[in-house]
């Protein structure tokens, strides 16, 4: 069982070169991408982005991408030919203007003029990088998953102490339940006895009784949701539960508020509302989980 809330990082560092990455996930219904890499490194976008959707099936997870590179490499030199002959032009043009001057102007000066010499950047990554990028991600995704699943396996523990509480409140309705038709007959009879001075009908109240206990029958919600105890225990025991789970405390609401609407009896209601409490925690948990 996995968290979907998480952190993980993964550095790699070889002959000069340096490249980290940074994994960060917080809860999303489905799987949610947001990267940031340096300009150099955005042919890997896309790889990354694969390389995400191998490994999780859920959650917003950002990822940011560094590197440093030390290594020694030749410097390539690019000349402005326009930039040198508008400033050429320009000498021209004032030494013209102004006969008097000196003239100081060297070829050495003109490439200290701004934007005429420029070193060139490298411009796509060499294979150092893609092999470097693909290590740091892969360790990244391994502690990013790894903490997850310690955080997923706490949120277990929770959810499965809630889930023993659900089981033992159905167990106190369950039983309370055959009692509370009793009691309505038990009561009318008592009440008919005093209004009519012990002429009651027997055999009506029987009736009512019956048509009472039919209205109030909870044996299949009961039933269902033993059902669903049964399955989330199963569901538990796998890795990716989110969904699942999700869909199934559905369920289990749905026959909590049956009871509750059905219950006609103040302890029977007392344990439903009980019950819905611990599903609506579980349900809040499960929002965390992948």
């Amino acid at each position: 069982m996995y968290s979907m809330t998480g952190f993980g990082r993964g550095e790699y560092s070889e002959n000069g070169l340096d490249i980290w990455v940074e994994l960060k996930s917080v809860n999303n219904r489905f799987l949610d991408l947001s990267l940031k890499t340096p300009h150099l490194l955005s042919p890997f976008e896309e790889k990354i982005r694969e390389t995400l959707r191998t490994h999780l099936s859920r959650g917003h997870v950002e990822a940011f991408v560094g590197f440093l590179d030390k290594r020694e490499k030749g410097k390539q030199f690019y000349v402005d030919h326009a930039a040198a002959s508008a400033y050429f032009n320009a000498y021209t043009e004032l030494k013209e203007r102004f006969p008097a001057l000196s003239d100081d102007l060297t070829l050495s000066g003109l490439l200290r003029a701004p934007d005429v010499l420029t070193q060139e950047e490298e411009k796509t990554p060499d294979e150092a990088f893609e092999k470097g990028v693909e290590k740091a991600l892969l360790l990244a995704v391994e502690n990013l998953k790894a903490m997850r699943k310690r955080e997923g396996e706490r949120l277990k523990e929770d959810i499965l102490v809630r889930l023993k509480c659900i089981e033992e409140l159905r167990t106190e309705i369950s039983a309370r339940a055959p009692l509370v038709s009793e009691n309505y007959q038990k009561k009318l009879l008592d009440r008919m006895n005093e209004y009519l001075e012990g002429k009651a009908d027997e055999s009506r109240i029987l009736t009512e009784a019956a048509l009472f206990a039919d209205k109030c029958n909870i044996d299949e919600e009961l039933t269902r949701l033993e059902s669903h105890i049964a399955q989330f225990y199963k569901i538990c025991t796998e890795e990716l539960v989110g969904r699942k789970l999700d869909f199934l405390v559905q369920e289990f609401n749905r026959e909590c508020n049956t009871i509750c609407s059905k219950s006609n009896d103040v302890l029977l209601t007392k344990s439903a509302l009980a019950m819905k409490n611990e599903i609506e925690k579980i349900r809040e948990q499960i929002q965390n989980l992948e």
